[in-house]
């Protein structure tokens, strides 16, 4: 326990006296400060217990000296009689106690390094029984890790040594486990942080302190991989050597978690293998393997989501889209493809589509792409549309794209802005030069004429122009680039060139 101005008055071999009972003597000291300036506040950082013989307080108001030192959290001040004064003033006494500053008479024979010592000796037996004691924490945490079964026991330790409670989730955010039961309606206040920490490698951590609370999180996992996260809360702060101990039962549930990776690639092959049978046709043989992984396939049509993103973000993304599947009954299937990709299957015409239409938001940095209805023998082509929104999705920065949002975009959008302007530039550049050189407003001609699907009179009439002083330039633009301009392959090329995509 933590040393108060109470302990040392009752310490008889400092012969302390206490002038001032009400003046807080249960707040713990922090050190003990000697100085005899008047304000001696910035040197100050609060809790300390400050001695002084008085000299300071010749020229001070009594006053404003004690009130400096209470706003600066000062919890005691130790007057030194003997020196400068034979006895603790009146008005010094009145000024503490409207301040609620303890006011401790100090005698001569009293020497200022006692007090030093006394305090400095019990902060430092605090400080030793609290690694001892979290040395025996993390003990108990290690044994209860190592039992089999689930790691409730290691929890239930856990939340009895910080005094608080704890909850165990996974990547998905979905309690595991829950110390007392009733902590685990404090998950969904805890999900912002969560969506945010999963978006960080692992480990990561956060603090969210509240009224009277502090709450700590801390993402399970290696940096390839965030396995789930812990949360332990508890009322005021929490102390070095909890936070200790905290991070001890993070090691430890993240050795845990690790020890299934082998069990999590052999299953993720699987899965794998399994899409490829689905992707051949294979349906019927499938089901009967799914249904021994105690899930189902989805029913007809289809809605093939395919995530993009780092292997990290993909993995929270299966638990993100199976903790949604839960939440709504709806069957779904999920699997990587091509080492790159996670693809997953859900009903078109159930609640998950909706549900996973929010994934970017849960799993931040992914990119989605989403096809329309399709029937299990067209799977195929419900991964390729999925992929190609996707691709689309990732190269505008992220979030959610339908397979037939494509169509209405245009061309233009589908295509990446900087590759598409370096092609533009590249085939137009011998009409711009000759333009520079005087040649004559080919590019604009060009631009016109094919607007005008390459009718003379109309494009002509566009340009201000006689249709043979048009015809002469389209002569001149096509031997310049090397074309054929009546090739509907180049006319294709050449109206993207002078549209590029923003």
């Amino acid at each position: 326990m933590p040393v108060t101005v109470a302990d040392l008055v009752a310490d008889p071999a400092l012969g302390l006296v206490l002038h001032t009972p009400g003046g807080g003597v249960d707040r713990p000291v922090s050190w003990v400060h000697v100085s005899e300036l008047a304000d001696p506040t910035p040197f100050l950082e609060g809790g300390e217990l400050l001695l002084t013989t008085g000299l300071a307080l010749r020229d001070e108001p009594v006053e404003g000296y004690v009130s400096r030192l209470a706003a600066a959290g000062v919890v005691g001040l130790g007057l030194g009689t003997g020196l400068g004064v034979d006895a603790v003033p009146a008005d010094l006494v009145a000024a503490a106690e409207r301040a609620g500053l303890a006011l401790l008479e100090v005698p001569h024979r009293t020497p200022f390094i006692a007090l030093s010592r006394s305090v400095s000796a019990a902060l430092a037996a605090d400080e030793y029984a609290a690694v001892a004691r979290a040395a025996t924490a993390q003990q108990e945490l290690t044994r209860a890790a190592l039992a089999p079964g689930s790691p409730a026991p290691l929890l239930q330790r856990l939340a009895r040594q910080v005094g608080g409670w704890v909850l165990l989730l996974d990547t998905a955010g979905t309690v595991l486990e829950a110390v007392p039961a009733a902590a685990a309606g404090r998950a969904e206040a805890l999900r912002p942080e969560l969506d945010r920490l999963r978006s960080v490698r692992a480990p990561a951590s956060a603090a969210l302190t509240g009224p009277g609370e502090t709450v700590l999180l801390q993402s399970l996992g290696n940096e390839r991989r965030t396995r789930g996260f812990l949360a332990v809360g508890r009322p005021g702060p929490v102390h070095a050597a909890d936070r200790h101990v905290v991070n001890a039962a993070v090691g430890l549930l993240t050795l845990r978690l690790e020890q299934s990776r082998g069990l999590d690639s052999a299953m993720a092959a699987l899965r794998a293998a399994l899409l490829r049978m689905l992707l051949a046709g294979e349906e019927a043989a499938v089901v009967e393997a799914v249904d021994a992984l105690g899930e189902r396939l989805p029913a007809e049509p289809l809605r093939v989501h395919v995530v993009l993103g780092e292997v990290g973000q993909r993995a929270a993304a299966v638990d993100v889209a199976a903790d949604a599947a839960a939440a709504t009954g709806s069957p779904s299937f999920s699997a990587e493809l091509d080492g790159d990709a996670l693809v997953l299957l859900v009903a078109s015409d159930g609640p998950l589509p909706e549900r996973l239409a929010r994934l970017p938001e849960r799993v931040p940095q992914t990119a989605v792409g989403v096809s329309g209805p399709v029937p299990w023998s067209r799977l195929a082509d419900g991964v390729r549309q999925a992929r190609q929104a996707a691709e689309h999705s990732r190269a505008r920065g992220g979030g959610v794209a339908g397979f037939a949002e494509l169509a209405g975009r245009g061309l233009p959008a589908l295509l990446d802005p900087a590759a598409t302007r370096a092609f533009a530039d590249a085939l137009l550049a011998p009409l711009v030069a000759a333009d520079r050189a005087g040649a004559g407003d080919l590019v604009d001609s060009l631009r016109a004429w094919l607007a005008h699907h390459g009718q003379w009179e109309p494009a002509a009439a566009a340009l201000g122009v006689h249709r043979h002083t048009l015809r002469k330039r389209m002569t001149r633009a096509g031997d310049l680039l090397g074309r054929d301009l009546d090739e509907p392959g180049t006319r294709a090329e050449l109206w993207l060139a002078l549209h590029p995509p923003a």
